[in-house]
């Protein structure tokens, strides 16, 4: 059996690419742990897909992580441009839920919407001055077997 050639090209890095990217394997995490995952028609909805969970429907929006000093960080808001201004806006009432993606630590993490401000941090590593109370361990938000 002949390997699949080299892609016609590096995956680019603009922001919708590693959106995609980030939902196609949030997806896959799920469809692999048995999750039945819903997708919206069309674009711009405020969440990606739709857990159905024996008839509990739960919104979710998929972001991507990325680990910076022993943290997955992700942002907890939308940005939209035009000439004029950039509307920036939470997802409070919106979805249920963030699934995050950080192809660093090949973690998937389910964090409430209302636990998550402007930026979400999941710490991965421990603090370096030994604090413990009030973190978010990553481990905790780990999506369930």
């Amino acid at each position: 059996m002949r390997s699949l050639p080299e892609p016609p090209y590096r995956p680019a890095d603009h922001p919708v690419d590693v959106g995609q990217r980030t939902e196609a394997a949030v997806i896959a995490e799920l469809v692999k742990r048995g999750y039945v995952v819903l997708t919206p028609f069309g674009v711009n909805h405020r969440y990606d897909l739709v857990l159905d969970c024996g008839g509990t429907f739960i919104r979710a929006q998929c972001k991507t992580g990325r680990l910076r000093n022993g943290a997955v960080r992700f942002k907890t808001q939308s940005v939209r441009c035009n000439s004029r201004r950039a509307y920036i806006r939470g997802y409070a009432g919106e979805i249920d839920v963030f699934l995050v993606y950080c192809a660093e630590t090949g973690g998937t993490y389910a964090v409430p919407v209302d636990e998550a401000q402007s930026e979400g941090t999941l710490r991965v590593a421990p603090t370096k001055n030994g604090q413990a109370q009030g973190i978010r361990w990553a481990a905790e938000y780990e999506l369930p077997a």
